[in-house]
């Protein structure tokens, strides 16, 4: 029988990547004449990816911007955040510890991220986070993003994991449609990018600290074997 596994998102879940992400933002918006995104403002926007951040600053500020120009600027972002993936970008408080207490458990782990894999890899092996995963999925891994629960599922399948005994833990709306699709249980975390509340996004579980994540897993993966 192959070992319990949890799936986690990426930005917002297990990295709180805010910081370099409106950082690159504001870099590339300067030199269009765009105001810069307020932190507040841009955090809630990070979870929709680098092209939603740059159509809202955009649009925020009644300037038009067209899909040549658009594709332009994604790509300046892409070139400046790889720079600067890992300058302010930190785990979450309790991240390594939870890992840790999981592991202690049998259990294994995968990162199933709409984030591009190479950049998701890049910033885990600058985090020293990378060898903690067995398997690491970003958006263009399987040609199909989340809440398509393709990648989701095969994630699992990759890591050598079993979909019957898997938990996915993320931030966001996408995150809980991919896990219901894939019909796992989703915990969710409350101090993601999310712009919907995490108590209303219809994940199993909601917490507030990694601390919870272990009992949480816990219970999720003995209902699973009741059932």
């Amino acid at each position: 029988m192959s070992a319990p596994i949890v799936v986690f998102d990426l930005d917002g879940t297990l990295v709180d990547t805010a910081p370099d992400l409106i950082d690159t933002l504001n870099v590339v918006l300067a030199p269009e004449g765009v105001r810069p995104v307020g932190y507040d403002t841009a955090r809630l926007l990070v979870g929709g990816g680098a092209r939603l951040m740059i159509e809202r600053a955009f649009a925020a500020q009644h300037m038009i911007l067209d899909e040549t120009n658009l594709n332009r600027l994604f790509e300046r972002f892409i070139a400046h955040y790889a720079e600067h993936i890992a300058d302010k970008s930190q785990p979450f408080a309790g991240v390594v510890a939870a890992i840790d207490a999981l592991a202690e458990r049998d259990m294994r782990f995968a990162v199933c991220t709409n984030k591009l894999e190479g950049l998701s890899r890049l910033l885990l092996d600058r985090l020293g986070l990378t060898q903690r995963f067995a398997f690491i999925c970003g958006q263009d891994t399987f040609g199909v993003p989340k809440p398509d629960p393709t990648p989701l599922l095969r994630t699992i399948s990759r890591a050598g994991g079993d979909p019957r005994r898997a938990v996915m833990v993320g931030d966001s709306a996408t995150d809980v449609r991919a896990a219901r699709a894939a019909r796992i249980p989703v915990i969710a975390v409350d101090f993601g990018y999310s712009d919907v509340p995490a108590a209303e996004l219809g994940a199993d579980r909601t917490i507030s600290d990694f601390a919870d994540l272990p009992p949480a897993v816990t219970d999720m993966l003995a209902m699973l074997q009741r059932d």
